[in-house]
Formats: structure tokens, sequence, C-alpha cells
């Protein structure tokens, strides 16, 4: 048995989800274990090269780590002939031009999202990698979550009967970053550096709703800047010109419509940050990041509705949980080792660039729905 080594670039794994998620949970998971396990019994081993414009922060990661190389210089870096995959965790207004430096220098793509700050130039990257040959990928962790992994066995097993509809509740309180330091970084609330909620989380909802539910075909929504000022990591008051909420209604194909609030100002009150209830006409789910809970038609209560009595029924005890009988890794980690396997193997990833441009379509549809006040059909899917 053979193990080949992948040495892949890895820019912005200074941040909280490049590091976090991606250098640590992921990659360097990989290599403490020997690699990606293939069917053949070959493996995948990897070994990461760490840029960033912070050397010194770069440095330390690359000591901590026991990791050989590192750079501030992205040149200097794709010219390593010996690295074939480019991967990208930086802010959204940096990624398109690194991803198309990267791509003409015949790397693979792989990279977070949003894959760019519009379907225009999300498209131009998607063009430059068909003609590269590349293989290319675009993170859809979401997928990979054991509620939501839990939830896609019960549609594919026809437990839901007809769909109708999907629920979806995301988000936590931010603080502001006065009295408690923000919990997520101050570009997220200024829409000059790529921030904004429904750029952040309308590509998440597009791939979780056409990979579990259909496409979706028009949008109604809102977006909203709650919070006007902010204190950014210096503790300097901002003005935040990005929106920190957003309310949808996407209508999918199937005649099914989802529901989806998503909001850095709500304080939380259900199991997980997000949840996701789905009705049908034969059973109901609420599916979280770790947790699904069912209501099959035959044993759903016939509650009352009288406004002069309380309850007397725990209407969350009437739900049956979906028992963890498979072992569920890191959905970035499962993602990564896809991804992989698909370069290693030299076929399509099935979450490329395009999708992430389908998540785009998306975005700029909800925001020309808030703009605009009125129902927004989405164009074809790029493909």
């Amino acid at each position: 048995m053979s193990t080949q080594t992948v040495r892949i670039i890895m820019n912005g794994v200074t941040g909280r989800m490049g590091y976090r998620q991606h250098l640590v949970r992921s990659i360097l998971a990989i290599r403490a274990d020997g690699g990606v396990l293939l069917p053949s019994g070959d493996r995948i081993q990897v070994e990461p090269i760490l840029v960033g414009r912070n050397l010194e922060k770069l440095a330390e990661l690359a000591d901590r780590h026991g990791i050989a190389d590192y750079t501030d210089s992205l040149s200097l870096a794709l010219a390593d002939d010996s690295a074939s995959i480019y991967f990208d965790a930086q802010v959204t207004s940096a990624r398109k031009a690194a991803i198309l430096q990267a791509i003409a220098a015949g790397k693979h793509i792989y990279t977070e999202k949003p894959i760019a700050d519009s379907v225009a130039d999300g498209l131009e990257l998607v063009e430059a990698a068909r003609s590269a040959g590349i293989v290319n990928g675009v993170v859809h962790d979401k997928l990979y979550l054991p509620g939501l992994i839990k939830l896609k066995r019960l549609i594919d097993s026809g437990f839901f009967g007809q769909l109708l509809s999907v629920r979806g509740e995301f988000g936590y309180w931010v603080f502001e970053g006065d009295l408690v330091p923000a919990q997520r970084p101050s570009w997220n609330y200024r829409a000059a550096d790529g921030g904004g909620i429904t750029l952040d989380m309308y590509c998440h909802w597009n791939y979780v709703l056409e990979n579990l539910f259909g496409r979706v075909e028009a949008v109604s929504s809102r977006s909203v800047t709650h919070i006007r000022e902010r204190w950014d990591e210096q503790g300097n008051s901002y003005t935040a010109t990005a929106d920190d909420a957003a309310y949808g209604i996407f209508e999918l194909e199937g005649d099914i419509i989802a529901q989806i609030n998503s909001s850095w100002t709500v304080r939380v009150d259900r199991g997980e940050l997000v949840e996701f209830q789905v009705d049908g006409t034969h059973g109901s789910a609420v599916a979280g990041l770790f947790e699904c809970r069912i209501q099959p038609r035959v044993s759903t209560p016939k509650p009352v509705w009288n406004p002069d009595l309380p309850t007397d029924q725990d209407f969350r005890s009437q739900w049956t949980a979906i028992p963890d009988n498979q072992e569920f890794g890191n959905g970035f980690r499962a993602q990564w080792e896809s991804f992989l396997t698909d370069v290693v193997a030299g076929r399509p990833h099935a979450y490329d660039l395009a999708a992430g441009v389908r998540g785009l379509q998306l975005v700029e549809a909800g925001l020309r729905s808030s703009a605009e006040g009125r129902r927004i059909e989405l164009a074809a899917a790029i493909r």
C-alpha cells in the first residue's frame, strides 16, 4: 500500500474559521491520523503551507503545530510546484483575486464561501477553473452536520410523505463590543469589507435547500441593520453599514415553502443555534447541528386552541429523537477528505464553484427583494 502526500497552500488560517475548523480540526487532524484512507488501502497524507499577511502570527502557528512552511507572499507559495491545492479562507473581498492567481498557477481550488462579492465575479471564477481544467470545490459544511445527515436520511426514506414546508431559525446575540468584546470580527458589519448576514448566510441556505429539498425558484426577503453602532477589535466605535439580520421566504420547486430567519441580534431560546422544522403530510422533523427529532403522522397529538386555559400538554416531549446509530465526524474534515479524494482521482467535486455562484444568485435576489420590497424570481441555475 502506498501513501501520496498532497501539499496544500492555506490562505487565511489566522482567522477563527480558517484556523479552528480548516487547519486544526481538518488538515492537521488528517495528518495526525496518517492521512485519508482510501478503499484500496492507499493513503492521502497532507502537508499545509501557511499563507497570510502577518508573518509573526504565521510563525507562531507553524511553531505550535509543527508546520515547516509559511510565508506572507502568496506569489511565492503559488510558485511552489510541489503544492497542488490552494485553499482560501480570507475575507470575501480578497478572495476573487487570490483564487484567479491560484488558478493561473495551475492549482486545484478549495474555498470558503461566499466565493466572491457578486454573481458576475463568481462566474469569472467558474470560467477560469473550467478553462484550466482544475478540480474545484466550495465548503458545504452544513450538509455534513449530524442533524442534517439524519434529516436527509428521513427525506430519502419517504418519511415525510409530501413535503410541505421548512422553517429555519439561525442566529445568536453578537455583542456590540463596548461592554463585552464581540465574538465576530468587525468586518462582518462593514458592507465595503464584504460583511452582512445575507451575503454570509444565504450562500449556506441555498445549498442546504437545493440539496435537501429542491432549487430555490423565488425569494421574498428583508435585510436589516438593527444595531448601527458597534466597537472594533481596538475598542473604537464605528458605524455598522452591513445587515445584521435577514428574514426570508423561499419558494422551492415542488411547491415547498421555506422560511428562514437569520440574525446576529437574537437571543437563543431553542435547542441549538440553528434549527430547521420540516413538515410533511406523513410526519414532521426538527433538525439542528446534532439532534433530529421526529413526530410521525400516526403519533401526532390533537391540540385544541383555548386561550382561556393554560395548555396541559408538554409539546416537546411528544417528539422522538433519531439515535446516533453511526459515527459522525467533524463536517469540515469530512468534506476535506472528500475533496482530497476527488483531487487525487482527478474527478469533479460535487460542490464546485458553480454551486458557489448559485449561492450568490440567492444573495443578490434576496438583497434586491429587500431593496425593492417585492418578490424576486431567480434566474436559471448556473451549472
